[in-house]
């Protein structure tokens, strides 16, 4: 008799791509990914392409390796996770330089970077090559999503507060905030103060959630 097939978006795998936003967030909960959250979150624009970037990547990677992972040998495991991982990064960044070559030239090395990211080869090692496709590709679509909420938020902070725009438009001139004299903090779209942001945010989220104190 044949086993009912499990719906596309089970219970399990709602969860799959829940629990990285919040209590199993890539960069908040499992300190991941912490490097590109420091260098592209100046501004809004790039911050959302390397986000997508990372998601799209993750997720194809994670669905490549569960559909091969019976034939991948255990001592080249890691040799071929990174093969999948670079072809991927490569036709992420050529489509980049393609459509959109100033969020290109901004993201400048990042988006290579993206091939030594601790999240894609923490998802695949710890999920894609014990898991079936689907479920394999919903955790990474929610890996990228929970990485790519981090990057949003502190980038829209920083831009608002260090340029007084938000994904270039003049937020603090039209609301005529320049003419009370208000000047834009120039310290917030150094490195360090992205590092401060994502600890904020981090004990903000703790500070909410016992749970994931009391994990640790």
């Amino acid at each position: 008799m044949n086993k009912e097939r499990e719906p596309l978006l089970s219970l399990k795998n709602l969860k799959l791509l829940r629990e990285p936003i919040n209590n199993q967030n890539p960069i908040t909960v499992q300190v991941l990914g912490i490097c590109s959250a420091l260098a592209v979150t100046v501004k809004m624009k790039p911050a959302l392409v390397m986000a997508l970037s990372v998601t799209i990547v993750v997720a194809f990677s994670n669905l490549v390796i569960a559909l091969i992972r019976n034939y991948i040998p255990p001592r080249i495991r890691i040799i071929v996770q990174l093969v999948v991982i670079a072809t991927l990064v490569i036709l992420v960044d050529q489509i980049l330089r393609a459509y959109s070559y100033e969020v290109s030239k901004q993201l400048s090395v990042f988006v290579g970077l993206i091939i030594t990211n601790c999240i894609l080869m923490g998802r695949l090692e710890a999920f894609a090559m014990a898991n079936k496709p689907w479920p394999s590709f919903i955790d990474g679509l929610g890996n990228g999503a929970g990485y790519g909420l981090i990057l949003i938020v502190v980038s829209f902070i920083r831009e608002l507060l260090g340029s007084g725009t938000i994904y270039g438009y003049p937020v603090i001139e039209k609301l005529g905030l320049y003419k009370t004299g208000y000047v834009n903090n120039g310290l917030i779209i150094l490195p360090p103060m992205a590092l401060i942001l994502v600890g904020l945010i981090i004990w903000f989220q703790r500070s909410r959630n016992r749970k994931l104190i009391e994990d640790k």
